[in-house]
């Protein structure tokens, strides 16, 4: 297990070890031994839907009335650290469901929309995806073509997504499109006529995760699955994603470690030269950077959740966490993956699995790019975006 050389544990309450080891648990006990397959067949074990729901992890901060376990935001950070040490996949579906799909329907939903799904969808009853990347408009949101025209007794969506996570089997999507009075969010269920859903094959990345694309051919949307508080516009799905980002910053540190764990026990038992290659001078400068790295961002990770408990933390600060956290996993994963030499390849040892998928990680929910764009516009007062 991971040196806590600065004893974070202590800075932790009792009940967030508590959800931080029941997560631990889970995925050494069942995510581990199947997830090898999973990514190599390129399937998401549909299993943990139900076993997460047992967890209390989809939508654990939300208020019990709906489901939520009304956990603090570091223990929700905590459970997506533990769930990304078993795959990058796995802590999406729960990402997804919670930040993207459950957050909407509570914030910008009215009270008959979360009675009706927020529940079922905390049980595991309802899946929900986020549908907001289009085929052409990715780190722009703002020009987005799906359109939704409003007719008698609700709206005619027609454009399409692309790149959804749970698209595939999801009983819903929180759908994003362009009305003539700006972008408003609707609850797409996936019995509407004129809406399909296509799963996307030949990915290198993220393959125990279930990708897909959301197609619109005029489909009807009723008044009732219309997100009233969607009425701020892209304030609205650019807020899911801020929380979503919270998640994926304490996520790639939890891959990050399972590298760093992997590859200081196979350092020090594999012999090379007559001695442990953890003997060796640069295996060691290798091993101290990563395990700097990780409590650096573990830190960070860990002043955001509070502040954000306080109701003090700001997309900027998620911008700067996440795009941290998204590096120093990547550099970490390679350095593993070199560590472990040929060995390094093979999905027997996890490493390139987390290293492939930490490729997608880095650049989904907000490229690294754009986060460094948003810190220099905090920094300089100056947008660089146009």
């Amino acid at each position: 297990m991971l040196h806590d050389l600065l004893q974070i544990d202590e800075l932790l309450e009792n009940e967030e070890k508590i959800a931080r080891d029941s997560v631990t648990a889970f995925v050494s006990n069942e995510v581990l031994p199947v997830i090898t397959d999973a990514y190599e067949k390129g399937y998401f074990p549909l299993e943990f839907i139900s076993k997460a729901a047992d967890l209390g992890l989809l939508g654990m901060t939300l208020p019990q009335q709906y489901g939520g376990s009304e956990a603090s935001a570091v223990s929700y950070g905590l459970a997506c650290q533990e769930l990304e040490r078993g795959d990058s996949g796995l802590r999406s579906f729960v990402s997804v469901q919670s930040s993207l799909c459950m957050y909407p329907i509570y914030a910008y939903g009215s009270e008959e929309q979360k009675q009706r799904f927020l529940p079922a969808m905390a049980g595991g009853k309802l899946i929900g995806s986020f549908g907001l990347t289009e085929p052409d408009v990715g780190s722009d949101p703002s020009n987005m073509r799906t359109t939704a025209k409003k007719v008698d007794g609700g709206w005619c969506l027609n454009g399409a997504k692309m790149w959804i996570t749970n698209a595939p089997f999801a009983d819903l999507a929180i759908v994003w499109a362009r009305t003539e009075e700006g972008i408003r969010g609707f609850i797409v269920e996936k019995e509407f006529a004129g809406f399909e859903r296509n799963e996307i094959h030949n990915k290198m990345s993220l393959r125990a995760s279930s990708t897909g694309e959301l197609v619109f051919e005029d489909c009807f949307v009723p008044d009732a699955n219309y997100l009233p508080g969607s009425e701020v516009g892209l304030r609205a799905p650019l807020g899911c994603l801020t929380q979503a980002r919270y998640g994926i910053a304490w996520g790639a540190i939890g891959a990050a470690m399972a590298c760093y764990d992997i590859a200081v026990e196979y350092t020090k038992e594999r012999v090379q030269f007559n001695k442990p290659v953890a003997s060796f001078q640069l295996v060691q400068s290798d091993l101290a950077d990563m395990l700097t790295e990780i409590t650096k961002a573990q830190f960070v990770n860990l002043r955001l959740g509070r502040l954000k408990e306080q109701g003090k933390a700001s997309p900027i600060m998620v911008s700067m966490a996440k795009r941290n956290a998204c590096r120093e996993a990547l550099a970490i994963t390679r350095k593993a993956r070199n560590l472990l030499g040929a060995n390094g390849i093979s999905l027997e040892y996890h490493v390139i699995r987390h290293m492939n998928n930490l490729e997608s990680v880095f650049t989904y929910e907000g490229t690294d790019n754009i986060h460094t764009l948003v810190l220099g516009k905090y920094i300089t007062g100056f947008s660089a975006f146009s």
